[in-house]
């Protein structure tokens, strides 16, 4: 009779499973997992890059069709055609320099004018200080022009008699820029000459940087001044020194400037041309670079110049050497010896003697 053998009764809290079968069980889960999360992710990424090509396909129709629109209505529209060009400025600027300049011809389509860079191109032009460019529909551009207005010619030569026929002669503005007009006004022959400025070369559209022509126009536009613009017109200005402005004005007086505090030197000279209106007397010349016991020099009087010229009370009367003749030479006529000669060779008149009674017997 067999033997029934009694296990043992198992623990409550004890696994079923060993640990083995435990890390088999986690391996498998983990695979399973793993693939089920990587098929999600290729579906997503499939979604995300359709719907970004859809995006960019519809938006390169909407781009094409506005690009093709703009064509047909804007571009190719014939009236959007530029037919008119309307150019207004202040100054020597003829019209056919401003179209080249601005590359603009009348007939083109008014989009396709880029007014930048119609603005910039104007602008590197020598003769303006502001422009303006404006387009008006459907076919009209408007540009306005404001030239610089010249102050003064400049020259690296010493002397300029004619700064109008001389090469070397540009006129400047206030803020030191060189141009070169092709049309001269008759005004720009009354404006004043900075002469002997060799520092740097001179060239149309350039700014003139040496300190001498910027104390030179400082002092051009200080001397605008009500008083001094008709008392003290300046009619050239010398650098060539280095050191000192010399200026000549329409009488001829010169004055000597220094490069600093123009305005009290001004002041100063101001000074000096009330007191020779006063008195009468022309101002020579004037160095203001002493600020104390300043030299000045008076012209003379017309009546001195003429008494120096001219003394009747002192004046001796010339005296004549004669000059011995050599004999074989023939001395020299001259127009006094030639009258005399003419009236020695005129016939004489005969003389009437009167008729004297005489005696018989007597001899006369």
């Amino acid at each position: 009779m067999s033997r029934l053998v009694k296990e043992p009764a198992r623990a409550r809290n004890q696994r079923v499973s060993n640990t083995r079968q435990r890390r088999q069980q986690h391996l498998l889960d983990v695979k399973v997992r793993s693939h089920i999360a990587t098929h999600h992710r290729n579906k997503r990424i499939l979604v995300v890059t359709s719907k970004v090509i859809l995006s960019v396909l519809a938006l390169a129709s909407v781009v094409y069709g506005v690009r093709f629109g703009a064509k047909r209505l804007f571009f190719e529209n014939p009236d959007y055609r530029l037919s008119r060009i309307e150019v207004r400025t202040d100054g020597t600027l003829q019209r056919e320099q401003v179209l080249q300049a601005a590359e603009l011809r009348e007939g083109e389509n008014i989009f396709s004018v880029n007014l930048a860079r119609v603005h910039d191109q104007l602008q590197q032009l020598a003769q303006v200080d502001e422009v303006q460019v404006v387009r008006n529909m459907p076919g009209e551009i408007n540009i306005q022009i404001v030239e610089r207005k010249p102050v003064a010619w400049i020259s690296s030569d010493k002397d300029v008699l004619d700064p109008f026929a001389s090469e070397a002669a540009f006129l400047v503005d206030a803020r030191g820029v060189l141009m070169k007009e092709k049309k001269l006004l008759p005004e720009y022959l009354g404006l004043p000459v900075i002469a002997g400025c060799g520092n740097e070369p001179l060239e149309p559209g350039k700014v003139v940087e040496s300190f001498e022509v910027e104390a030179a126009l400082e002092l051009l536009r200080l001397s605008t001044r009500s008083f001094m613009q008709t008392r003290f017109q300046i009619r050239e200005i010398d650098v060539s020194k280095g050191y000192c402005l010399i200026v000549t004005d329409k009488n001829y007086t010169r004055v000597t400037f220094g490069f600093d505090d123009l305005d009290s030197q001004l002041q100063r000279l101001e000074q000096f041309l009330v007191y020779s209106d006063d008195s009468e007397r022309e101002l020579e010349t004037v160095n203001l670079l002493v600020q104390r016991n300043i030299p000045v020099t008076f012209t003379k009087s017309p009546t001195e110049i003429i008494n120096e010229t001219i003394d009747p009370e002192g004046e001796e009367p010339k005296i004549l050497k004669a000059t011995p003749v050599q004999p074989g030479t023939k001395p020299e006529v001259t127009p006094a010896a030639t009258k005399r000669k003419a009236t020695a060779s005129e016939p004489k008149e005969p003389k009437i003697r009167r008729a004297v009674r005489v005696e018989r017997g007597k001899k006369n």
